[in-house]
């Protein structure tokens, strides 16, 4: 439909028209005089004003003849409830919210996200609603304000010279026309709904189609007269996503930009840009002596899930239920059952029932936990087959993801008379004598694979295999889309790399001559020989004067003080008095619950010691920071002792203390342990604030057989991150092991052997509290893609890789993970400084955190576009071995600045034409063809000493 008015112009009053009421007759005239009207007040175009389109960015502006020149349309949402999503908002640049909900903008603030305050105003001088209603807001940190009043639209030039660079918007009645004074000083304006609306009293309605027409005429010619963005508010139910996809899309092919969500606004909703969920919940059956780490969601499902993109979160089947997970939220919900059905069967169907019913995808592995096939199985699809079965079983189909590390052996005994129906597709189905059963499937609602078909055990030598792909499956189930995901396992298209070393052992002799403790051993032959950035930490009671060895401790602590002041060592503390056993810490005081024995079995036992968590983190920092910290250094980081498994109170004590925390999980896959189930995730979420990061690889002490020996067999880490690289790459490097390695020969060149190796690798070496800070911006990382007009007509989004993405973090993370070969059209996209082909996918590199990627249609297949081949000769970062910050490019070139920890260089392709500088002089720079390469100096300590690049392009 033409939005064009002709000034002038008669038009014939549309059949559908003269149907409609005097009333509504008289509203299409108003709306269409207020076109005409605006029309006729731009008798000569403003050079600057075109219809805006959605953008990622902030919206930029410039002046001109006292309006504001724009480049885009912002992406606004609008959310009234009393806790906004901010990691999943801050894909928006902007986001409206009710200041009376207590939402406080100065506890979230966001590099690419401003917060506007919905203001109301009545009668009264425009000064005394400044400083009384917009001050306030502004001291809280809002920067915008949306004026929806009559009163707060006439007090917006005060608002303007009070703060002239506060994002101002006009809604409310009549909008259009009392904007248009102030389009100067305007960043959006907030326009009447143009497909589903809200009648009086709050009630939806469809906008009939005249009265679309006639509100799109105005709201295109007002920002053809403006060149001010008018946003159109929508709504849909609020669990009815394709209903608002597909309303978004229709406001998008008119070119206005949309916000569809609910009656209430407290939805994450659809704008020109749609944000993906990144959070999963798994319900598991979990025993309450076992710990949340040792569940299967945790060792088993968590990886798969955390490879896609996506976060997790854990409930247990038998306690109170989250009655909040909300498609707008959650991209699914995983159930994993393995025992008996839950306590209360009932509550249970109900929250399930409520699930599907809201839309939110569900994958069931190894029980349902009711009964599927009864009175509701056709709801679900789901046929009951009657038992028991007792016939050789046979199978009739089996989907290549069966069987995809090991297949069960097949025994009637284990089946659940269920097969799916017509609208479903099962993955194996099999026949016991006259029964067919169909074990695995994909359901219109999700999908299940019972039990055999989960993790299958090898009782004879202890080990587990997945019965099924679970990459493919999750994926299939949750309907999770393909998308960009923030990777914690590469930047700059190289392999992060890391070391870190628990204190374990520091007061141990050498067995060999020489040196006379481990620490001095480490110091002599691995600390110095490999300079690489790397943390080191000591347990307080092994080393301290208070500790287990008084005599000795002015020995080791000048030997902790020396390794310290290494340049580019980091400081941990492994705490006091080492616990072992993390489930004899009470989970609501933190205290020692005594399950007999001694301490000796609980923690060292250090004389004179009472367990006291304060004492255990707190206190051992104290101690590192004034007894052997150099000056200008402070432990950073607490590395788990023990068994790794600290309750929340513990996590969130470590939070408190402004340290990162890393270890746990046991990734320890091998060639003769090679399962994905020795894979474990990027870490656990035990509660609000108690996120405990795994490391990403297990140390030399599992190598070793529990250090019994062959003491060189930490050799065989290096099958780990062989294992964890290809043919997905599903792990950064971590070169983890203890103080105790520098006790024995074999133990010390089994470590020499393992840096020397990983350094020839194309790896990018990092402190281990940088990947912690990645871990945590993984986590909020906001993922969106643009919604387009053909999605319109289907309700869910095209071909992924046709169109834009936007991603968002707070700068930590810049890489993403794209897991097809097409390359990014790097001059459709922004913020991507360049990519790299990798084992499983292409990575894009992104700068400071944010970007828009388009993957051109063009580019959509391998063999036409391979990730390394150049994308329309434009210049672009291959590979750096270092960070990237401040990127821009240009039709000249780019600029950046750029630094490393160790050997850091910058590979450029597409450069034949190129030449680089650095701090305004010329760089002298290696050429291969159209490639282009640099060097620039490592830092000194723990900071990036950044260099200002430029990269100039042209004949």
């Amino acid at each position: 439909m033409s939005a064009e008015i002709h000034a002038g112009a008669a038009t014939p009053l549309p059949a559908v028209e003269r149907r409609l009421s005097s009333t509504l007759r008289m509203r299409l005239a108003a709306w269409r005089a207020l076109a005409l009207a605006m029309l006729s007040a731009s008798a000569a175009p403003c050079a600057h004003a075109q219809t805006p389109t959605a953008s990622p960015q902030p919206q930029s502006t410039v002046r001109d003849a006292g309006l504001l020149q724009r480049t885009a349309s912002p992406d606004i949402a609008f959310f009234d409830g009393a806790h906004p999503p901010v990691d999943l908002l801050q894909a928006f640049d902007a986001v409206v919210t009710d200041p009376a909900s207590g939402f406080e903008p100065n506890a979230h603030l966001l590099a690419h996200t401003a917060w506007i305050a919905r203001t109301r105003a009545g009668s009264g001088e425009a000064s005394s609603f400044v400083s009384q209603q917009i001050e306030p807001l502004w001291q809280r940190g809002y920067r915008g304000f949306l004026l929806d009043t009559p009163g707060a639209v006439a007090a917006l030039d005060a608002i303007h010279s009070a703060h002239p660079d506060a994002r101002l918007m006009i809604g409310g009645d009549d909008a259009l026309q009392a904007a248009l004074p102030h389009a100067a000083a305007l960043y959006a304006v907030v326009g009447a709904s143009l497909v589903r609306g809200v009648a009086p009293g709050g009630r939806p309605f469809d906008v009939a189609a005249a009265e679309r027409a006639a509100r799109i005429d105005a709201a295109q010619s007002f920002m053809r007269r403006t060149g001010v963005p008018v946003i159109s508010i929508e709504l849909c139910p609020a669990d009815d996503r394709a209903c608002a996809r597909t309303t978004a899309a229709q406001v998008v092919a008119s070119g206005v930009t949309p916000y569809v969500t609910n009656a209430a606004r407290n939805v994450v909703g659809i704008g020109a840009i749609e944000v993906l969920p990144r959070r999963v919940l798994i319900v598991q059956d979990r025993a309450r002596d076992v710990p949340l780490d040792e569940t299967p969601g945790v060792r088993d499902a968590a990886t798969p899930l955390n490879y896609l993109g996506y976060d997790v979160e854990y409930a247990d089947v038998n306690d109170t239920l989250p009655d909040d997970v909300a498609p707008d939220r959650y991209a699914g919900v995983v159930v994993w059952l393995e025992g008996d059905d839950p306590h209360d069967g009932a509550a249970w169907r109900r929250w399930i029932d409520a699930r599907i019913a809201a839309h939110v995808p569900v994958a069931f592995i190894g029980q349902f936990g009711f009964d599927a096939a009864g009175d509701e199985g056709p709801a679900l699809d789901l046929q009951p087959v009657a038992g028991p079965f007792s016939g050789p079983l046979s199978i009739v189909s089996r989907d290549p993801i069966i069987g995809f590390e090991a297949q069960p052996r097949l025994g009637p005994r284990d089946l659940t008379g269920v097969r799916v129906g017509a609208a479903s597709r099962p993955l194996l189905r099999v026949k016991s004598g006259e029964a067919t059963l169909d074990p695995v499937a994909i359901t219109p609602w999700g999908g299940y694979a019972l039990t055999p078909y989960t993790v299958v055990s090898l009782n004879g030598i202890g080990q587990e295999r997945w019965a099924i792909q679970p990459i493919r499956f999750f994926a299939e189930a949750l309907r999770l889309p393909p998308m960009p995901a923030p990777s914690v396992t590469t930047e700059n298209g190289r392999r992060l790399f890391m070391t870190h070393v628990d204190g374990d052992g520091f007061a141990s002799r050498a067995e060999f001559p020489g040196p006379d403790y481990s620490g001095e051993a480490l110091y002599e032959r691995i600390f110095t020989r490999f300079r690489v950035p790397m943390t080191l930490s000591v347990i307080e009671g092994e080393v301290g004067p208070q500790g287990l060895y008084p005599q000795i401790s002015p020995r080791l602590e000048a030997i902790a003080h020396k390794m310290f002041a290494l340049p580019y060592v980091a400081i941990g503390t492994h705490t006091y008095s080492h616990p072992f056993k993390w489930e004899d810490v009470s989970a609501q005081t933190g205290e020692r619950v005594d399950r007999g024995g001694g301490d000796t079995a609980f923690s060292l036992n250090i004389p004179n010691y009472r367990f006291d968590i304060d004492r255990e983190i707190t206190g051992s920092i104290d101690y590192i920071n004034t007894r052997l910290a150099p000056p200008g250094k402070k432990a950073v980081v607490l590395q788990w002792p023990g068994n790794c498994e600290p309750p929340a109170i513990v996590v969130r004590k470590v939070y408190a203390a402004g340290v990162d925390n890393i270890n746990g999980g046991d990734t320890v896959i091998t060639k003769s342990v090679n399962s994905w189930t020795n894979i474990a995730p990027i870490g656990i979420a035990k509660g609000p604030g108690a996120y405990q990061i795994y490391a990403p690889n297990q140390d030399e002490n599992v190598y070793t057989n529990d250090w019994i020996g062959p003491f060189y067999g930490f050799t065989r880490v290096l099958e780990t991150f062989d294992m964890t690289e290809r043919p997905l790459r599903f792990k950064p490097i971590d070169v983890y092991y203890h103080m105790y390695s520098g006790t024995k020969v074999a133990s010390l060149r089994a470590l020499d052997q393992v840096f020397s190796t990983v350094l020839k690798q194309p790896v990018l070496p990092v402190q281990i509290t940088d990947y912690a800070h990645k871990v945590l911006d993984w986590r909020g990382f906001a993922v969106a893609r643009a919604v387009r007009a053909a999605d319109a007509s289907t309700g869910t989004a095209t071909n992924a890789a046709i169109g834009a993405w936007i991603v968002r973090g707070n700068g930590e993370v810049r890489e993403l993970h794209w897991p097809a070969a097409n390359a990014p059209d790097l001059r459709a996209s922004r913020g991507v400084t360049g990519y790299a082909a990798g084992p499983d996918g292409t990575y894009v590199h992104i700068a400071d955190g944010a970007a828009r990627v388009v993957f051109d249609a063009a580019n959509a297949a391998p063999a036409a576009q391979p990730a390394g081949a150049s994308a329309g000769a434009v210049p672009y970062i291959a590979q750096a071995n270092g960070f990237v910050r401040r990127f821009t490019r240009d039709a000249h070139g780019m600029s950046f600045e750029f630094g490393g920890y160790y050997q850091p260089f910058v590979e450029l392709a597409n450069a034949q034409r190129c030449s680089v500088s650095m701090a305004g002089h010329p760089v002298a720079a290696r050429r291969d063809g159209a490639q282009l390469r640099f060097d620039t100096p490592p830092a000194v300590g723990l900071k990036i000493d950044y260099q200002p690049v430029e990269v100039a392009c042209g004949d």
